[in-house]
């Protein structure tokens, strides 16, 4: 993360977006990925950039899948099944796994 030192490199006074700089400062959050608006010494918001709030929410997303699994690991009866036996089950075989298009699960 960053150091306390650098932290006022990325803090914006609300006043310079009432004196029309708000282009600036979205060009300055394209650069870095954040900037801290300030009202009133106060942290009021936190404009992230689109890249930045997509890696944050993918951080979100894979420590909760982890979490699930590691839940799920703990509950389990620690009985392993091989893929031929989760096939067979449901059904269908391995050659029909393997013909059938490729799936993104997320």
């Amino acid at each position: 993360m960053y150091a306390m030192k650098h932290i006022n490199e990325h803090i914006v006074p609300i006043s310079r977006f009432n004196k029309g700089e708000a282009n600036k400062i979205f060009d300055e959050v394209s650069q870095d990925g954040f900037r801290y608006v300030v009202k009133n010494n106060r942290v009021k918001c936190i404009l992230l950039s689109p890249e930045a709030y997509d890696e944050l929410i993918d951080n979100l997303e894979d420590y909760y899948d982890a979490k699930m699994a590691d839940e799920r690991l703990a509950h389990s009866s620690g009985t392993v099944h091989s893929l031929k036996e989760v096939a067979a089950r449901a059904g269908i075989t391995l050659e029909e796994l393997e013909a059938a298009p490729d799936v993104e699960i997320e």
